[in-house]
């Protein structure tokens, strides 16, 4: 899995009134949870713009103050107005304990029921993966090739090493419908 670094300074006061100045300044209050105690620290809106923007997942190298730590971001919260981060909470990472992360899903292939004139509906984009840090991947690969009108990839059809999906079973992926073109086009045959 890909990994960013970020550079945070350590918060001298905690408060709502610190929190405010940091914003201010340009910086976002954040926490990392996770070690033998907790980190409060700042980092810079510009550094979080490409780990927060984006599709992908990354494991973040946080250095504050010289001591470096791999974590996940486990919660944002942003400004109900002009949706700016206001603070993050990390959670450090260990080798030897399995962490759940939603995994973006990737559907490969062409459908056959698409050709046809089906209509593709990707109900799930995002997956709830838990595993050891080394084990995590980037994305799910999910092969639409076989997917034909009425037929749909759940999340039982998926076999995954090392990873265990923590989203129902029942839960559907994505599914080729019946579109309104096709539906009409079936019953003008059947009319004739």
């Amino acid at each position: 899995m890909k990994s960013i670094t970020i550079s945070g300074s350590v918060r001298q006061n905690v408060g709502k009134r610190d929190a405010k100045e940091l914003r201010y300044q340009g910086l976002v209050p954040a926490v990392l949870y996770g070690g033998a105690t907790q980190t409060h620290f700042a980092v810079s809106v510009a550094d979080l713009k490409p780990v927060v923007y984006t599709p992908v997942v990354h494991f973040i190298d946080i250095d504050v103050a010289g001591t470096k730590t791999q974590a996940i971001i486990k919660d944002i919260q942003f400004h109900p107005l002009t949706d700016e981060i206001i603070h993050v909470d990390f959670l450090a990472l260990d080798a030897a304990k399995p962490v759940t992360i939603e995994i973006p899903v990737r559907l490969t292939g062409t459908s056959p029921g698409v050709k046809v004139g089906g209509k593709l509906v990707q109900k799930l984009r995002k997956l709830r993966i838990k595993a050891l840090p080394k084990d995590h991947i980037d994305n799910i690969d999910v092969s639409i090739e076989t997917l034909e009108v009425g037929k749909s990839v759940r999340v039982s059809d998926l076999k995954l090493e090392k990873l265990i999906i923590t989203n129902a079973i029942e839960d559907t992926i994505v599914s080729v419908t019946t579109s309104r073109a096709l539906r009409q086009a079936e019953q003008e045959a059947g009319k004739k």
